[in-house]
């Protein structure tokens, strides 16, 4: 029995006496030093010195490696089975971070992402007293669809009455194409006249020749040749006369053609005003441009309704993405690349999407008021640059609106990942 204790000490002494100051500082079980009582009792040579015969203590024992993985190797035989189940959990966990990792760097996505559109107001463009409002909030239109109508019994009186004016201005110029026709008969009755007082003033030349040669040769009178010559000089006043009408005449014709020309003009604008009042007459129907919804309708019938003023909001269907991307994540993503998108309010669904474009900037240079960073301590901060995505399917069943968040994943690496191929493969 004492040989088995000594070999147990022996062998593992760290158990016993490891950092300890001193052996007579050990404390022992009561049944282990009682042990040694009788023991030393039964051979005085084991008696214990004092303390100052046995010299200074020993150093504290260290435990060193060796003995460490003597009791891992021991841990290792004893449960085998534990172990290669730890050894296999750890290499899952490995592998399995690997692949999450090779997978997650394939792709880019932020949560500072939001729907957006070109939302804009619908205003009437006359004034008036807003007769029916056939639509309702958040209804969607189609293009062309009537969203209110005004009080039109102004607009078409004024439309009768620029169609009155068109007409007095064709019936002006149909009068002075009249007077032209007369006028152009007229001229033809002075060329008559003129043509007819010339051939008179041939033959009183010749008679008045004759009579005069006659008198001078004495077979005629002085008298005769005086007459003649006298009828010589009035047919020559009555074809300057002639002459003189007709000119008249002709010019009568470019007076006319100016008043014609002025009674044009006059028509035009009677048919300025007329269009004018038709356009005025078909702004009294406020109807929807491009489809989308009427939101936040603020239109009533009864309601005095001025040019400008906003009836209702309207959100176009014309809607995209717009996704502040980090500036560091923005090094392999190009326009076209694929982009998966989650919508906060429909999370069970997933949209398919692309980018369109990445702006030339960032965000907070094209604001109100752009940061100056010339000036003070100057601190780097990671920018965030808008990226425009466009949906490839979007749905018809939900309402989707500006200013919805938006998840976006955009796929910037097109090669497939090792999960994938593993998938395939699989």
């Amino acid at each position: 029995m004492v040989e088995d204790y000594v070999l147990e000490r022996d062998e593992e002494p760290a158990r016993n006496i490891t950092r300890l100051p001193s052996l007579t500082t050990v404390r022992r079980e009561p049944n282990v030093q009682a042990w040694e009582e009788q023991v030393t009792a039964r051979d005085p040579s084991r008696q214990k010195a004092p303390a100052e015969e046995r010299g200074p203590s020993p150093a504290p024992v260290q435990e060193q490696p060796a003995s460490q993985k003597r009791r891992m190797d021991r841990f290792l035989r004893r449960r085998p089975i534990v172990s290669a189940i730890g050894a296999v959990l750890l290499a899952s966990v490995l592998g399995a971070g690997y692949v999450y990792l090779d997978y997650t760097e394939h792709f880019q996505s932020t949560d500072d992402a939001f729907i957006a559109a070109r939302q804009f107001s619908l205003a009437p463009k006359v004034s008036g007293y807003i007769t029916a409002v056939p639509v309702t909030d958040n209804e969607h239109v189609k293009a062309g669809d009537v969203i209110a109508r005004i009080d039109d019994r102004d607009y078409r009186v004024a439309l009768e009455q620029a169609e009155a004016q068109v007409a007095a201005a064709r019936a002006s110029i149909d009068n002075i194409d009249a007077q032209l026709e007369v006028q152009q008969a007229q001229i033809s009755a002075n060329q008559a006249q003129v043509d007819q007082a010339q051939a008179a003033l041939v033959f009183a030349e010749q008679q008045a020749a004759r009579y005069d040669h006659l008198e001078q040769t004495g077979y005629g009178t002085v008298q005769n040749a005086q007459q003649y010559t006298s009828q010589l000089h009035q047919q020559q006043a009555a074809l300057a006369s002639a002459q003189a009408t007709l000119r008249l005449a002709q010019r009568q014709v470019d007076a006319l053609k100016a008043q014609r020309n002025s009674a044009v003009a006059s028509l035009a604008q009677a048919q300025a005003q007329r269009d004018q009042a038709q356009l005025n007459l078909s702004y009294t129907t406020v109807t929807a441009a491009q489809p989308g919804r009427v939101v936040n309708l603020s239109a009533a019938v009864g309601q005095f309704a001025q040019p400008g003023t906003s009836l209702t909001s309207f959100a176009p269907d014309q809607i995209w993405v717009t996704a502040n991307f980090k500036e560091i994540q923005l090094d392999r993503m190009r326009p076209g690349d694929p982009v998966r998108l989650n919508i906060d309010a429909y999370p069970g669904r997933t949209i398919r999407g692309h980018v369109d474009s990445i702006q030339s900037g960032s965000g907070t240079a094209f604001s109100l008021l752009p940061a100056q960073n010339a000036t003070g301590n100057y601190v780097k901060i990671v920018q965030r640059v808008p990226v425009k995505i466009v949906m490839d399917n979007p749905p018809d069943d939900v309402a989707l609106g500006p200013g919805m968040s938006v998840v976006p994943t955009a796929r910037v690496d097109s090669t497939p990942s090792l999960y994938e191929r593993l998938r395939r493969y699989l």
